[in-house]
């Protein structure tokens, strides 16, 4: 049995054992105190134009801001838009506390109808861009989603974050910049912004914040690098409605003007100097009618009810009564401008005597789809002006002089250029370093770079799973390199396709095989080499199966090598082959 003294030793032993311990534990969350981090994660928007997502990391949460998309380049044949690759979020699902927008452009919300379902977490922006995004999940019914509205100047908790969301002017209403708090520092991330000091609507930017955040310390800075190649700084959106003016004193006959759907600004000149002038407005384009329709039911745009006709009341009206405003200015083929310019729209062509204005600058890769549109509008007789011939358009990206305004008031400590390609992220990392930011604390991250930041220092350390899926119609990552690679042959070289028939017991030709070129040669013109394709494939199928046990793998193998080789001799053209083996 225990004496009292060997439990009060045991006793003691267990104290002094726990509080061992609890020394060790203390002594580890001191470290971990001593040595709090942030990892800042871009997931896109990083060497390209679109597809914004940054991802910020601290202990167990996680906030993303933005969801985007990409329209695909020329060599995506097929493909419908490009988005993010959210592996690593959907392998951290669990610590997700919310996505924050900054506003309502497809290049930062066009990704959630993808991104949410997966993530299932909460949705913050301001109320016009969750109207936006909204718009764009009702072509997705099946997607439920949380969306929170927020305004400029309020704060929202998110685990160990604390987001605050600034004003910022851009081309578009309702954008936000963000003040990112977290135990270890602020994170200044601008969000897609100018300075305009005449904006439309005179909601100006919150300057005084970003420079209260300044003096308060900022820890790091992400800022928009669309225009860091520009001097100067970005014309005021005002001066539009200027050109506006004159134009529309000018013109005779019909004016049909081209924007961007979400440009709520454009659209609110258009409307006022449309009632100076005593002209009603159509509407052209479904995102074009969503949108106008959903900014004046919040109050974004301010128009009078009889300012808008239907299509069907054009012909009613003299032609200097009439405005058209649609969607179309990247030359997109399906929009409401270019099936005005090719004849194809069902209620309105384009005639001599209208004056089509593009209002909007071409994204990149569009240029010969606009080209090719103006081309048509003239040739159907209209005058046509753009941004290459008068000011019709600003941009809504800061340039260089506004850039380091932003700089200057932040006061960050570790600066990373985002929003740009590497050509944008490098001129503005040398205007940061211009403006005394020192090289060692500038970062130009590639897409899944980890930055890990703490209070004495901040490295690029390792990466996460990242880069571009794409959505081809409904499929969703399923078009990969071998798909794209296999368009692209097609695209160039068409499809030869034999169709060789044998008989399921003698494995031996029951008829001839059959041929057949699609965008390879014109079969009516090329009878001899469709001959000889034929003769060659019966010579290939008579050695492959004398024995009477052919090997169909080997054949079409055979098959592809031989006649490849054979076409290309004749051609010098290298089509898709494709043999196909019925047995009956």
């Amino acid at each position: 049995m225990e004496t009292v003294e060997a439990k009060r030793t045991r006793s003691v032993r267990k104290s002094r054992g726990e509080v061992r311990k609890m020394k060790g534990r203390r002594r580890e969350g001191e470290g971990a105190r001593r040595s709090p981090s942030l990892d800042i994660i871009p997931l896109g928007g990083i060497g390209e134009i679109g597809k914004n997502m940054t991802a910020f990391m601290y202990g167990d949460d996680i906030i993303i801001v933005d969801a985007g998309l990409m329209f695909p380049r020329e060599e995506l044949l097929g493909v419908d838009y490009v988005i993010p690759d959210i592996s690593f979020l959907e392998k951290h699902r669990d610590k997700i506390r919310g996505i924050f927008l900054t506003h309502g452009h497809e290049d930062h919300i066009g990704a959630l109808p993808y991104v949410i379902p997966k993530l299932g977490v909460p949705v913050y922006g301001t109320v016009l861009t969750l109207a936006l995004a909204e718009a764009r999940l009702s072509e997705h019914p099946d997607v439920e989603y949380d969306f929170i509205p927020v305004k400029a100047g309020q704060t929202v908790k998110a685990g160990r974050f604390e987001v605050e969301f600034l004003k910022v002017s851009h081309s578009i209403d309702d954008a936000v910049g963000l003040a990112i708090k977290t135990p270890i520092g602020t994170v200044v991330h601008t969000g897609d912004f100018k300075l305009d000091l005449t904006p439309v609507g005179g909601k100006i930017m919150d300057l005084n914040r970003f420079a209260e955040l300044g003096k308060q310390g900022v820890l790091a800075l992400l800022s928009d690098s669309t225009n860091a190649e520009r001097p100067g700084f970005t014309m005021s959106e005002s001066e539009v409605g200027e050109t506006f003016v004159n134009y529309f004193r000018q013109a005779k006959g019909r004016i049909i003007v081209a924007s961007f759907a979400s440009n709520i600004h454009r659209i609110q000149q258009v409307i006022d100097v449309a009632r100076i002038y005593g002209r009603k407005i159509c509407l052209s384009g479904r995102s074009m009618i969503n949108v106008v329709a959903s900014a004046l039911e919040l109050g974004y745009l301010k128009a009078d009810p009889d300012a808008f006709v239907e299509f069907d009341e054009l012909p009613k009206l003299p032609d200097k009564a009439v405005v058209v405003l649609t969607t179309g200015s990247q030359g997109e083929a399906m929009s409401g401008l270019s099936r005005m310019a090719s004849g194809e729209h069902p209620k309105l062509s384009i005639k001599e005597g209208d004056l089509v204005i593009i209002s909007a600058s071409p994204i990149p890769g569009n240029e010969r789809g606009i080209s090719d549109m103006i081309n048509l509008l003239y040739r159907k007789g209209a005058s046509v002006i753009n941004d290459a011939t008068d000011m019709v358009h600003v941009s809504g990206h800061a340039c260089q002089e506004e850039l380091k305004l932003m700089m200057t008031l932040v006061k960050p400590r570790y600066f990373i250029p985002v929003h740009g390609e590497y050509r944008h992220l490098y001129k503005h990392a040398a205007l940061a370093e211009k403006i005394g930011i020192r090289p060692e604390n500038i970062f130009i991250p590639e897409t899944g770079t980890v930055i890990h930041v703490n209070k004495k220092s901040a490295t690029q350390k390792g990466t996460v799973p990242s880069g571009s899926v794409l959505v081809d119609g409904l499929g969703v990552g399923d078009v990969g390199n071998v798909v794209l690679r296999d368009r692209k042959k097609l695209a160039s070289d068409g499809l030869f396709i034999v169709v060789v028939t044998l008989s399921r017991k003698g494995q031996e030709l029951v008829t001839t095989p059959d041929v057949v070129s699609r965008g390879f040669v014109y079969m009516r013109e090329s009878e001899e080499l469709m001959d000889e394709s034929r003769r060659l494939v019966e010579d290939i199928v008579s050695g492959n199966c004398r024995d009477r046990s052919c090997d169909q793998s080997a054949l079409k193998s055979q098959i592809r090598r031989e006649l490849s080789d054979f076409l290309y001799e004749k051609t010098n053209r290298n089509p898709m082959i494709l043999p196909i083996i019925i047995e009956v």
